[in-house]
């Protein structure tokens, strides 16, 4: 049975997302973020046509597997180690938190070992928060002409991971500088990098993302709801 309230704040995320992108940008994909949520929280979202999800910690995408894994396309949002790239390899459609070379080659081992090829964002980290992981904006390109012909992996974009701060005009900056990096690196076309994705946004800032030209946002609790 859906939720009343989950249709309802789904509804108003849908419609606010629409608004602030202003016609300049398409509305962005939503990731519904439901860490610590259990199954039975998760799964009404099919109802309202949401089927991508995105997950922090690889013991819980494990663990949901089962009841989830058919029904939802799951993104590891979340700070991955490598030693753990093995348990979800093979659930996951997306990762979106690669930035540093060890963790690039056990996802292009693992990947390899399955015979399939992984999809990745670039987790770029604007502001230098090192706790939230994220190489600098001026390091991505060295990066990418690193990883660009590994065969277990493949770029799809950008993802970012913003300040918590009230400050908008801080943020605005923040947000217009990865929507800057992002074009500039899709008009250069680098050979074996696809410039599609720009994941940037989650509950108190998805509006300003929006605003900026994010392609996902990741919406936790603004959805879903409090835990606890």
């Amino acid at each position: 049975m859906l939720p009343t309230d989950l249709a309802q704040r789904h509804e108003a995320i849908q419609t606010a997302l629409a608004a602030a992108s202003g016609g300049l940008y398409a509305p962005p994909q939503l990731i519904a973020v439901t860490k610590t949520h259990p199954a039975e929280d998760i799964l009404p979202l099919t109802a309202l046509g949401v089927t991508d999800i995105g997950e922090n910690r690889v013991q819980e995408i494990v663990e949901k597997w089962p009841e989830i894994g058919k029904k939802f396309r799951i993104h590891q949002i979340g700070r991955l180690q490598t030693n753990k790239v093995k348990y979800i390899i093979d659930k996951v459609c997306l990762i979106q938190s690669l930035d540093r070379m060890n963790l690039a080659l056990e996802i292009d081992r693992q990947a390899q070992k399955l015979g399939v090829c992984m999809p990745v964002l670039i987790q770029v980290s604007p502001a230098g928060e090192e706790q939230k992981g994220g190489m600098p904006p001026q390091a991505v390109r060295d990066f990418l002409q690193e990883v660009r012909h590994m065969a277990g992996l493949r770029v799809k974009g950008l993802m970012a991971i913003m300040p918590n701060t009230p400050d908008e005009a801080y943020l605005g900056g923040l947000f217009a500088d990865m929507r800057t990096l992002f074009e500039q690196l899709r008009e250069e076309a680098i050979d074996g990098v696809a410039m599609e994705e720009l994941s940037m946004g989650m509950s108190g800032d998805y509006l300003l993302a929006a605003r900026h030209g994010a392609t996902m946002v990741r919406v936790g609790s603004a959805l879903m709801g409090a835990r606890g």
